[in-house]
């Protein structure tokens, strides 16, 4: 197994393995570790099948089924993602997002399976939080720490998230259950159980407010996290490849599907999964 980091920052691309062989016990300690190195992770030429995504979604945690967007029987869990080559709408996570932080309790990561990618576009970008938080300056820091975000799923009614209409659900299954649209609080500094790492956790999806101040007062605060949250230093851009797998830190990072391939046809596959809990993160900081 030979690790490539993909910046400086965040990402690397793992070769050197076939996913589709039994796992050793060193080679899922090595794949945890990776993750919580790099927090994500792109390994090509996998090509898995549904039963063996699952099989490799276990070694990070349980598949979890997403409330808003379920795949089909046999496999729940399993949310196929399809834009067709003539689609002229958005993407599925369009818009910087961290994957259903309007759960009362997230996923703490996702796999995704690249089924048909276009010969160029269609990338996916992430940004390391924990890199963010740690050149946040000193006075923001004091505001957010110990401090709780209300997050919330109303169909992107946070006002500045991206528009309904820009965010295509082809695959997926449109959200309609008014419990999404409960305010929920998770904390806005989280830290990593294993590296003991602080990392912001908010997103300009889902974030509506801080604890203890109204959207309104709330919001130039928010937009200048938002802002930097995803500064280019931060954050690495993986071109995708048919059979490619990543694997994301769903509590340390944010990511963006980039709409950028109307004329052909892009097919993914996608499961997250239930490892660490957010309280994790959290008792680990209150520690």
């Amino acid at each position: 197994m030979k690790v490539s980091p993909i910046t400086g920052t965040i990402g690397a691309v793992i070769s050197g393995i076939d996913l589709r062989s039994p796992y050793s016990s060193h080679l899922i300690s090595d794949l945890r570790s990776a993750l919580d190195q790099y927090l994500v992770v792109a390994i090509p030429d996998q090509h898995l099948d549904s039963e063996q995504q699952l099989q490799l979604c276990e070694v990070f945690g349980a598949p979890i089924v997403n409330p808003y967007a379920p795949g089909t029987m046999p496999h729940p869990e399993l949310t196929t993602i399809i834009k067709e080559a003539d689609d002229q709408a958005g993407v599925f996570g369009g818009g910087w997002h961290t994957d259903l932080s309007l759960l009362e309790e997230p996923p703490s990561g996702s796999l995704l399976c690249a089924i048909e990618v276009p010969p160029y576009g269609g990338d996916t970008l992430f940004s390391n939080q924990q890199a963010a938080w740690a050149s946040l300056p000193q006075p923001l820091k004091d505001l957010l720490s110990d401090r709780k975000i209300i997050q919330v799923g109303k169909p992107y009614g946070v006002k500045w998230a991206p528009p309904l209409e820009e965010q295509s659900m082809r695959g997926a299954t449109r959200r309609n259950d008014p419990d999404a649209d409960r305010e929920r609080l998770h904390p806005a500094v989280l830290t990593h159980p294993v590296t003991g790492r602080e990392g912001l956790y908010l997103n300009p999806t889902y974030a509506l407010r801080l604890e203890g101040l109204s959207e309104a007062d709330s919001r130039p605060i928010l937009d200048t996290l938002f802002q930097h949250a995803t500064l280019p230093e931060f954050c690495c851009r993986l071109r995708w490849s048919p059979g490619m797998i990543a694997i994301w830190d769903n509590f340390s990072t944010q990511h963006y599907a980039v709409n950028d391939y109307f004329g052909f046809r892009r097919e993914m596959r996608r499961v997250s999964f239930s490892g660490h809990s957010i309280r994790d993160y959290s008792l680990q900081r209150l520690a």
